[in-house]
C-alpha cells in the first residue's frame, strides 16, 4: 500500500505543471464568466424585474424580449450551446478551441442569462414595502436600484451569484470535450483518453475543492453582509 501510494504522488508531480497550466485556463474562463455575470447579467436581471407587470418601469415589449433571450440561452444544454457558436468563436476569435480566451466566449453568454434570472428572483422577493417606500421619498429608478434594491437584496444576490459561479466551473469542465483547455480537458486528455484514471480522479478532487471553496466563500460573505 505505501509503495502504491508513493507511486501515485510520483505521478501526480509529473503530471503537476500541466494540471497548474490548466487550472491558469479554467481561471481565465472563470474571470470573463463572473465579469460578464456582474457588468451584463445583474443589469439584465434589475431591467427584467423593473420592466415586468406591476413593476416600476413596466414595459411588456421589453420584459417579453429579455424573458425569451434569456429563456433560450437558459435551455440550451452547455455543449450543444458550445457547439453551436462554433463559427462564430471561430469568426470573431480566429479559433474555437485551445485557446481560454476563446472557450470563454460561450461561457460569457451563458454567464450573463443564468445570473440574470438569479438576480430577477433576488429583486422579487424584495417586499413591495421597500419599493413604495423608495417613491414615495422621491427617488429616481437609479437611486431606487442601489439605495434601495440592491441593498435590501444584497445577501440573495451574493448567494444568487456564488450559485452561478459553481456552474461556472462545471461549464468550464465541459468545454474540454471539445479541446476548450481548463481542468476539464486535462481530466480528458491525460486521464480518459490515456486510461490514467487516477489521474482523472485527481483532477476530479481539485475540481471538487474549487466549488468548496467558492460555496465557503460566498456563504460567509452573504451571511457576513446580511443585516435583517
Amino acid at each position: 500500500m505505501p509503495e502504491t501510494l508513493s507511486i501515485y504522488i510520483e505521478r501526480v508531480i509529473d503530471f503537476a505543471p500541466r494540471m497548474v497550466d490548466s487550472l491558469w485556463e479554467t481561471s481565465i474562463m472563470l474571470f470573463f464568466a463572473m465579469l460578464a455575470a456582474i457588468l451584463v447579467g445583474l443589469p439584465v436581471g434589475t431591467l427584467l424585474f423593473l420592466s415586468a407587470d406591476g413593476r416600476p418601469n413596466e414595459n411588456r415589449l421589453i420584459n417579453r424580449s429579455l424573458n425569451a433571450v434569456v429563456n433560450i440561452i437558459r435551455s440550451f444544454p452547455f455543449l450543444l450551446l458550445v457547439v453551436a457558436m462554433q463559427p462564430l468563436i471561430r469568426e470573431v476569435y480566429g479559433r474555437a478551441t485551445g485557446d481560454p480566451i476563446a472557450a470563454s466566449f460561450p461561457m460569457i453568454v451563458i454567464a450573463i442569462a443564468l445570473y440574470a434570472r438569479f438576480v430577477e428572483q433576488s429583486l422579487m422577493d424584495v417586499p413591495n414595502g421597500i419599493i413604495e417606500t423608495a417613491q414615495s421619498m422621491g427617488a429616481t429608478t437609479w437611486q431606487m436600484v442601489w439605495k434601495f434594491l440592491y441593498v435590501e437584496a444584497r445577501s440573495s444576490l451574493v448567494i444568487g451569484f456564488t450559485t452561478a459561479v459553481i456552474s461556472f466551473i462545471s461549464y468550464s469542465t465541459i468545454m474540454g470535450v471539445v479541446g476548450g483547455g481548463g481542468i476539464g480537458d486535462f481530466a480528458i486528455r491525460y486521464g480518459y483518453q490515456r486510461y490514467e484514471t487516477d489521474i482523472m480522479y485527481t483532477a476530479i478532487i481539485v475540481i471538487i475543492i474549487l466549488v468548496e471553496v467558492f460555496q465557503w466563500f460566498g456563504l460567509r460573505l452573504a451571511k457576513s453582509i446580511d443585516k435583517r
